[in-house]
């Protein structure tokens, strides 16, 4: 379908921009074109080195991009890329998720963390209590595309997730439960993006018991994607 096209370039597009939002704030400098984005020296944890950004886009091009030494990884967003030759395999398998419209029916606050002072707890809940890897650096709550958001119970971060905004779409991503309650989580995630970004559908990717809870609040499959890896 024409419109199912249409909504995941502008997922793979917002994906690769929060990428590059990420290398960013780790002071990489990226590459992009109409094939695909990409960083030259090692993306942050996490993160790949290249995202494709169309269908048919030849190894060749990919792999002349990034260091291709071990550790290095690709998201192969339309799942149509062979890097096994090059020594990588894949990491893992998933789907991009979109979601038309929600309504900004906030059962409980969420706020943007704006302040660099209150990141690491922020990230602190994301890593599941572990101490902050500053992963997450002061300049991404200081961007006007990205939020770090998250909900209080008891005074402390119970749920959170990043939003990120393109021009057509808002990304959602890194959503986290310190209660691993999922439904709640991705409900309220669900409305604070509609509610700060009113109008937008909302974009992802997730795989497992996350895309099962996003496929339980609306979300639909628009593609698969893979992410392989060069692990030797």
């Amino acid at each position: 379908m024409a419109l199912a096209g249409t909504v995941l370039d502008a997922a793979v597009h917002n994906n690769a921009d929060w990428c590059d939002a990420m290398c960013s704030a780790h002071g990489l400098r990226t590459e992009r074109d109409s094939a695909a984005w990409s960083s030259r020296s090692r993306a942050p944890t996490f993160y790949p080195d290249a995202v494709t950004l169309r269908p048919g886009v030849s190894a060749a091009h990919v792999l002349d991009r990034i260091d291709t030494a071990p550790g290095g990884s690709v998201k192969d967003s339309f799942a149509d890329l062979d890097l096994s030759t090059a020594g990588f395999r894949i990491l893992f398998e998933a789907q991009w998720i979109a979601l038309a419209s929600a309504p900004a029916d906030l059962a409980e606050p969420w706020e943007a963390i704006r302040d660099p002072g209150r990141l690491p707890e922020w990230e602190r809940a994301w890593a599941d209590g572990e101490e902050p890897s500053d992963l997450f650096r002061p300049e991404l709550p200081a961007r006007s595309d990205v939020e770090l958001i998250a909900t209080r119970r008891n005074g402390q971060i119970a749920a959170g997730a990043v939003l990120n905004r393109s021009a057509t779409v808002v990304g959602l991503s890194n959503l986290f439960s310190a209660t691993g309650d999922l439904d709640r989580t991705w409900a309220g995630a669900i409305a604070a993006a509609a509610a700060h970004h009113p109008g937008l559908p909302i974009v992802g990717y997730e795989r497992g018991e996350g895309l099962a809870a996003a496929l339980r609040h609306g979300f639909r499959t628009i593609g698969p994607l893979r992410v392989w890896a060069r692990t030797d």
